[in-house]
């Protein structure tokens, strides 16, 4: 009974008026979206059962994490990244590793489900990370926290970056950087790493491109090749996404889906457009218009994000909701510059569209972990924070 009255206690306490029901809107317009999409591109009630029921235990999660204390789940941290870390390293190994058969070891087969790693790692740094600086807060402005803070995000990302994952391995550095950049740590050790680090990116960027690099695959340096020079790769690397633009370019202003079934659709000679490239069937079935009202909900899950951050209790969730907003936003770019050709041809699913169970239900659980933050109680009284 005591243990009751206390978890009722601790529900009571949640400032339920500052609830983000807009962004659980936002989140649900984007799921009914991506459930008619996929029917379309896969074309059977079976996909369609699969995915209703992944967004109805999406939207569970969403519940259970917006009740859970973010503070409580930064209790756990340390548990959380071990267990991450070591599935991320079990891709590799038999019998657990599974590549489905694409040569990049990136799924654990429990023969029940397939499960991805590299989307839990995400929410693990971004725990880790913001844990870490917390508890770091008084000796943020020195080398050491840098390396260390460096040194929780990429153990992780080495394991992914070994799976053949480089676009998920991005995205964590791109955590790293945005969660250094908003921690407070100052220019006087961002300013002298980035000095350091600059010349260092160019000259890699460079190094990729001379015969023998040792550095990516074949098939990633042709990628970045074939965008750099998508003339002479038009029928073999950059294949794909010249029909995925000729695609988007069908769909006009409009798009085609007042047009019903019989009109031809373009995106029928793309590949993986139930995941890496759903915004190609998107922007031919939906038009100009239908992209842009898209987009518009995306964004308002950014904006949302960072005014969580601004408006966060504490310097932890104020990190936490920085972390979370970075992810998204790089994701949500680099998928969507994939299949317009404004960047090289690479692996990541757009946020809440894209097929895959593991994706969906680690970005439910991070909008739950979002909708925590901006129930806390006591937000901008005496915990205020002050990161200059």
């Amino acid at each position: 009974m005591q243990e009751r009255i206390k978890h009722w206690l601790e529900l009571k306490r949640y400032n339920w008026k500052n609830l983000d029901y807009g962004l659980v809107v936002v989140v649900f317009l984007l799921c009914l979206i991506s459930t008619y999409v996929l029917y379309l591109v896969e074309g059977d009630l079976f996909s369609l059962k699969r995915q209703l029921f992944a967004f109805f235990a999406g939207f569970v999660i969403v519940a259970i994490f917006t009740l859970v204390d973010y503070h409580d789940l930064c209790l756990y941290i340390p548990i959380i990244y071990i267990v991450t870390t070591l599935m991320a390293a079990a891709t590799r190994f038999s019998p657990l590793g599974d590549d489905q058969q694409t040569g990049s070891f990136r799924w654990l087969d429990f023969k029940v489900v397939e499960f991805q790693p590299s989307e839990v790692c995400k929410i693990a740094i971004i725990l880790a990370l913001a844990t870490f600086f917390s508890q770091r807060r008084d000796h943020l402005k020195n080398f050491k926290t840098f390396f260390q803070a460096c040194g929780i995000a990429l153990l992780p990302t080495i394991f992914i970056l070994v799976q053949s994952d480089l676009s998920s391995s991005v995205v964590m550095i791109v955590i790293l950087i945005m969660m250094l950049a908003n921690s407070g740590m100052g220019h006087k050790v961002l300013g002298p790493v980035a000095a350091v680090v600059s010349p260092i990116i160019i000259f890699t960027f460079w190094y990729i491109q001379q015969p023998g690099q040792k550095l990516l695959k074949d098939y990633q340096l042709e990628r970045i090749l074939g965008f750099l020079h998508p003339e002479d790769a038009a029928l073999s690397t950059m294949y794909q996404q010249n029909n995925s633009v000729l695609s988007i370019a069908s769909g006009k202003l409009y798009g085609k889906m007042l047009e019903g079934t019989s009109t031809s659709r373009n995106y029928a000679n793309v590949d993986v457009t139930e995941s890496d490239f759903i915004w190609t069937p998107i922007s031919e079935e939906f038009g100009f218009i239908g992209c842009l009202f898209i987009l518009s909900l995306f964004s308002i899950i950014i904006i949302k994000c960072f005014i969580a951050a601004k408006n966060a209790r504490d310097y932890t969730g104020m990190m936490i909701a920085v972390g979370i907003g970075s992810m998204f936003c790089f994701q949500v770019f680099i998928n969507i510059g994939v299949a317009t050709r404004m960047l090289p041809n690479t692996g990541l699913p757009l946020p809440f569209l894209s097929n895959g169970l593991t994706s969906l239900l680690s970005y439910m659980i991070m909008i739950g972990i979002l909708l925590n933050i901006g129930i806390q109680p006591n937000r901008g009284g005496s915990d205020n924070f002050d990161i200059r």
